[in-house]
């Protein structure tokens, strides 16, 4: 299926973070009709998707393409060039992708999913971590899904995992709020961002 996702009343170009409350948001359970069979994978047609699991979410609408393929829902990822399952999560975190690349103007090539990392002595995997021209990393992205509370415990979390990424800006939301804050290491100190910072305006720092 292709389509467009997230809702039509999304804050445009930047996302602003006083929001307490989801916008737009319809909690609608159940699956539409209709699937068209082309060889292994079936393609949803508009319209046959499980709408708790692509539900609008407080973000730009992008173009996606979803097939389904045994019983899982694939979307097509564009940094990894393949299919992932998609959950309500990676729906976040494929509207996170767009919405850094389309609007605040993060390059594609910069931009790494479930980076692997080491947080006390075991493997762990980042969400989407955005590079500087210099390879570092510049912000780290961690995605809930909408379900999924942001409370302290879970920003903490990712604060935590982000002492070992050491980027200076962390992003964290569930698509439907957003937080973000910039980091200093050295003072042991954070600052909550009203939006994402483009990615022009961090070079040019």
């Amino acid at each position: 299926m292709l389509g467009r996702g997230g809702g039509k009343r999304y804050l445009r170009n930047s996302i602003r973070f006083r929001l307490s409350f989801p916008v737009g948001y319809k909690k609608t359970v159940g699956t539409r009709e209709g699937t068209t069979v082309r060889g292994e994978k079936r393609e949803l047609k508009s319209g046959a998707v499980p709408l708790e699991v692509m539900q609008e979410l407080n973000l730009p609408p992008f173009e996606y393409k979803v097939t389904k393929s045994s019983e899982n829902l694939l979307i097509w990822d564009v940094l990894r060039r393949k299919q992932v399952v998609l959950t309500p999560e990676e729906w976040v975190r494929q509207h996170v992708v767009h919405y850094l690349i389309n609007h605040r103007g993060y390059p594609k090539g910069l931009l790494s999913l479930e980076r692997g990392h080491r947080y006390n002595q075991r493997q762990k995997r980042t969400d989407l971590c955005a590079l500087g021209p210099d390879g570092q990393p510049l912000l780290l992205v961690e995605c809930k899904a909408p379900s999924v509370a942001i409370t302290a415990a879970v920003a903490m979390q990712a604060a935590t995992y982000n002492q070992t990424i050491g980027a200076p800006l962390l992003l964290l939301t569930n698509g439907l709020q957003h937080f973000c804050w910039r980091v200093d290491f050295e003072q042991r100190t954070n600052e909550r961002l009203l939006e994402v910072p483009s990615y022009s305006d961090l070079v040019i720092e």
